[in-house]
């Protein structure tokens, strides 16, 4: 009889045992999926991580501290740099109408700026927007096109550039962050297209082209 309930302890002894180790187990493997799971990367949770920086220009020159603090955060933040040609069209000619002095001159800054980036190691992504004024250009560009940085130039070009009222409407309107940088009144060094020597194209009122 002794032996019987010596046997019965026994047992329930060793199956004592087994759940306390099936319990560790579990214990051990349910921590570890949880500590796994506290690592994981959300959807979205990278929604504020910088891919693209928009900086739009006119003309045949641009600010070059302006040139150079897009490629700076670009650099810094993985970010691809997006220059965008500003094209004004004349409302007597189609909106889409060939455009090859424009155009010409356009490809010449944006190499320019090209060469400069690549030098520091910045991917860029070019474009040319054609709209009836500066503004209407940068609209279209801003309803076509996908970043999550301006960077604009307010330097004093003039009639060639955006205007002041053109800056306080980029503010209003762009659905990203917006850095205008305005260089020192004596910095005016320039990112300009390789051996030019010429100024802008003319322009009109309208800051389209004559």
């Amino acid at each position: 009889m002794s032996g019987l309930v010596s046997g019965a302890i026994f047992g329930l002894i060793r199956v004592e045992h087994i759940l306390v180790v099936v319990a560790l187990v579990l214990g051990l493997v349910g921590g570890f999926y949880f500590a796994k799971s506290r690592h994981v990367v959300k959807p979205g949770s990278e929604s504020d991580a910088v891919r693209h920086i928009l900086l739009p220009f006119t003309g045949t020159e641009i600010s070059r501290r302006a040139v150079d603090a897009a490629l700076r955060l670009a650099r810094a933040e993985g970010a691809t740099l997006m220059p965008a040609y500003l094209a004004a069209v004349p409302k007597t000619l189609p909106l889409e109408c060939p455009i090859p002095n424009e155009a010409a001159q356009a490809m010449a800054m944006l190499e320019a700026i090209e060469q400069r980036a690549g030098a520091k190691g910045v991917p860029v992504d070019a474009r040319i927007e054609r709209g009836r004024t500066y503004r209407h250009a940068l609209a279209r560009l801003l309803a076509e096109e996908d970043f999550d940085r301006v960077v604009v130039s307010a330097g004093a070009t003039g009639t060639q550039g955006l205007s002041g009222d053109d800056l306080v409407w980029l503010l209003q309107r762009a659905p990203a962050e917006v850095m205008i940088l305005r260089p020192g009144p004596d910095d005016h060094r320039m990112v300009v297209p390789l051996g030019a020597n010429g100024g802008a194209k003319p322009v009109n009122g309208n800051g389209a082209v004559a």
